[in-house]
């Protein structure tokens, strides 16, 4: 099973839709808490739900179950906080909610993790995908552009 992840900040439309067309991507899953602002652009939430079945022909769901809490976001990004501060926390919450045991391996498989981060190098999209290939066997990462 293949988790991608991609992020939306810095890329155009374009290039976004079209890195999930070219990896074959067959699920947009949005691990995003707020998905409804205006700074979204083309990521709000039913315009991407729309964007993403007419020009790559994939479904999009919101797990807000792989968001962090609003207080864990508003302490590292509105505070300055401290990334391993932030990611031990979120770590223990995915853990907390047991997203292995309530979510199905199959709405992953082939899917892409969803959050605005242009890197997945401090983000907790790549959190959750690493924690899901600890917990389900056969799981393979692929970090898009």
């Amino acid at each position: 099973m293949t988790i991608f992840t991609i992020g939306f900040t810095k890329k155009p439309a374009a290039v976004f839709f079209n890195c999930l067309k070219d990896a074959r991507v067959s699920r947009l899953i949005d691990v995003r808490l707020n998905n409804v602002s205006q700074l979204a652009g083309f990521t709000k939430k039913n315009d991407l739900s729309y964007f993403a079945r007419e020009i790559c022909g994939i479904d999009y769901l919101h797990l807000t179950d792989l968001a962090p809490t609003q207080e864990m976001l508003d302490a590292y990004k509105k505070q300055k906080g401290d990334w391993g501060h932030y990611e031990r926390q979120f770590l223990d919450l995915i853990s907390a909610r047991r997203i292995e045991e309530t979510l199905s391996p199959a709405v992953f498989d082939g899917a892409c993790l969803l959050c605005s981060e242009e890197t997945p190098h401090q983000c907790h999209r790549r959190l959750v995908a690493e924690y899901l290939r600890e917990k389900w066997p056969g799981v393979e990462i692929d970090h898009l552009a």
